[in-house]
C-alpha cells in the first residue's frame, strides 16, 4: 500500500512540475529594418533563427528564457554614395516576462509579454563598393508582443526595437526586428 501511495504521489508531483516548467525548441523568421536618419533609403530583409526556452508558469504570469542563433539583413544608402548590404548571424539571448490574459483552459491561452534581446554578431558580413564599415558586435532590444499556446504549440509575434548604435562611425544605426516564432513544448 505505501508503494501505490508513493507512486501516487510521484504522479501527482510529476503533472504539477510539468505545469510549472515548460522547455522546448523554437523557429522563427526575422524582418530586419534599419533604424537610422543618417542613411537616404533603407530596405528590410528577411531571415531565420532557432532557439530553445524554458518557461516558469505562476499562475497567470510566466517568465521565460530563450537562447539560440540568429541571422539578419537589411541594407541601408546614401544618393550618390552607394549601398550597404548587411548580413548579421549569431548567438540570441532573451529574457522575458509575460501575462496570460485569456487562459482556454488545458487548450492554451492568449499571452502579452515584453522583455530584452541580446545578440552577440559572430559573423558580419558588411557589401559596399566605398570601403570597410566598422560595425558592433552586440546589440540590446527591448521586446513586446503577443503570444497564443494551443495544446504543446506557442506562436509568438514580437517586436525587437534596438539599443544599441550599431554603427561605430559618427553615423546612427539601430535595428527595428519583427519576429515570429512557432515553438513545441516538451512538458
Amino acid at each position: 500500500m505505501k508503494k501505490f501511495l508513493a507512486a501516487v504521489l510521484l504522479c501527482i508531483s510529476v503533472n504539477g512540475f510539468a505545469q510549472l516548467i515548460q522547455f522546448g525548441p523554437q523557429f522563427s523568421s526575422n524582418i530586419t529594418s534599419a533604424v537610422t536618419d543618417d542613411f537616404s533609403s533603407k530596405s528590410s530583409g528577411t531571415d531565420i533563427g532557432f532557439s530553445g526556452f524554458a518557461r516558469v508558469n505562476l499562475l497567470l504570469f510566466y517568465g521565460q528564457a530563450e537562447f539560440g542563433y540568429a541571422k539578419n539583413k537589411f541594407s541601408v544608402s546614401q544618393t550618390g554614395i552607394g549601398e550597404t548590404e548587411y548580413e548579421l548571424s549569431g548567438t540570441d539571448a532573451s529574457l522575458i516576462a509575460g501575462y496570460k490574459i485569456l487562459p482556454f483552459g488545458k487548450l492554451g491561452n492568449l499571452r502579452v509579454f515584453v522583455g530584452y534581446n541580446w545578440k552577440h554578431y559572430s559573423d558580419i558580413k558588411a557589401n559596399n563598393d566605398l570601403s570597410l564599415i566598422a560595425f558592433e558586435q552586440d546589440n540590446s532590444s527591448i521586446l513586446g508582443g503577443v503570444g497564443v499556446d494551443v495544446w504543446r504549440f506557442t506562436l509568438d509575434a514580437r517586436y525587437l526595437a534596438g539599443l544599441s548604435d550599431l554603427d561605430a562611425s559618427d553615423r546612427e544605426l539601430k535595428t527595428g526586428i519583427v519576429n515570429v516564432s512557432l515553438g513545441f513544448k516538451f512538458l
